[in-house]
């Protein structure tokens, strides 16, 4: 059974609230929020202010995921605007062994994305030191995109490299995850689902973050 991490991007941003109580009374594992710079990625999202507004109502944890370019310079202000986890992207990180050290010096859990085309062997070197990865599944930016199939592969082959030198980092999925590939990501070593526009355009999202967990 995989946690569940609902992207809030994909909520209704005029009822916010109403949304995130929904999730606190949901089996919903976190609250994932995801920032948008419109350069590291091409869609803009939201910043701290409303960061700090979700932490204000949420009773999950917060796991923050930063699509933006040079991700240090903001890692303080998201941890304390409520960021439980802060993951920054390998790509977007010259410097990645300190920013990851920067992140758990403030107490919060470290963790990396990578890009679909980018390869699980990038992160050896920075693997022990991390408490997630997360495997972009789509290419980042926009929610509703299509699972990209290779995605299992990359699952399997961090899983195999976890428990070959007894890492302890979840492994997370984000992007295009629904109920037709939940299972199969399970089963190849997913810890963690993200789903965004599954969740809020179902009729009814509870139920759906239900069949989610229980896949």
């Amino acid at each position: 059974m995989a946690e569940i991490a609902p992207s809030i991007l994909a909520a209704d941003f005029a009822n916010l609230q109403r949304d995130i109580e929904m999730l606190n009374a949901s089996e919903a594992d976190y609250i994932h929020v995801d920032i948008m710079d419109g350069m590291f990625v091409p869609n803009i999202s939201f910043g701290i202010p409303v960061c700090e507004a979700i932490h204000k109502h949420a009773r999950k944890p917060l796991d923050v995921h930063l699509m933006i370019e040079q991700p240090d310079r903001y890692l303080e202000a998201f941890s304390k605007a409520g960021a439980w986890g802060l993951t920054v992207h390998y790509e977007a990180c010259p410097h990645l062994h300190s920013t990851v050290q920067h992140i758990r010096q403030l107490g919060v859990q470290p963790g990396v994305a990578i890009n679909p085309h980018t390869p699980v062997e990038a992160l050896s070197e920075i693997l022990p030191d991390l408490s997630l990865v997360l495997v972009m599944s789509v290419n980042p930016g926009f929610g509703g995109q299509k699972f990209i199939e290779n995605t299992y592969k990359k699952v399997a082959t961090l899983k195999a490299l976890k428990e070959k030198f007894g890492y302890n980092f979840k492994i997370e999925v984000d992007g295009g995850v629904n109920l037709d590939n939940a299972a199969s990501l399970i089963q190849n070593g997913a810890d963690i689902l993200v789903a965004g526009s599954f969740v809020f355009g179902s009729a009814n999202p509870t139920a759906t973050i239900a069949d989610l967990k229980n896949k």
